[in-house]
């Protein structure tokens, strides 16, 4: 298996993920806002929409992944994943500043952002 079929599969895995997590805000958000890492109640004013503008950006994040390993490439992709790393970084850092569970903040955000950033180097590669 070459390393370009692996790091292609891997953007894929990760693009389904993405748009998993969108699906899940849109259906299940106060489900999603837990496994976040920061709950959030849905029925409170104003909150509802912003699990919902989440939900449909993670969702269209996911799909560019797709978009971008067909019609532009694999190096397109890379800096696309290089750049858009930066949004589990943050999550990671917004559900520790949140007082929300360390483990979802390392386990689940952190670890995102090393994956794909092990995903740009091997699409690099």
């Amino acid at each position: 298996m070459s390393v370009a079929f692996f790091a292609s599969g891997l953007a894929i895995l990760i693009g389904v993920g993405i748009v998993a997590v969108g699906v899940r805000f849109l259906f299940m958000p106060r489900a999603a806002a837990a496994g976040y890492g920061v709950p959030a109640d849905p029925g409170a004013p104003g909150t509802g929409a912003y699990l919902t503008i989440k939900g449909v950006r993670d969702g269209i994040y996911g799909v560019l992944v797709f978009v971008l390993l067909a019609a532009a490439g694999r190096t397109a992709l890379a800096w696309f994943m290089l750049t858009a790393a930066v949004l589990p970084l943050a999550d990671t850092v917004i559900v520790l500043r949140n007082h929300g569970s360390r483990v979802t903040a390392f386990a689940v955000h952190f670890a995102t952002a090393m994956v794909m950033l092990l995903d740009v180097a091997l699409l690099l590669a």
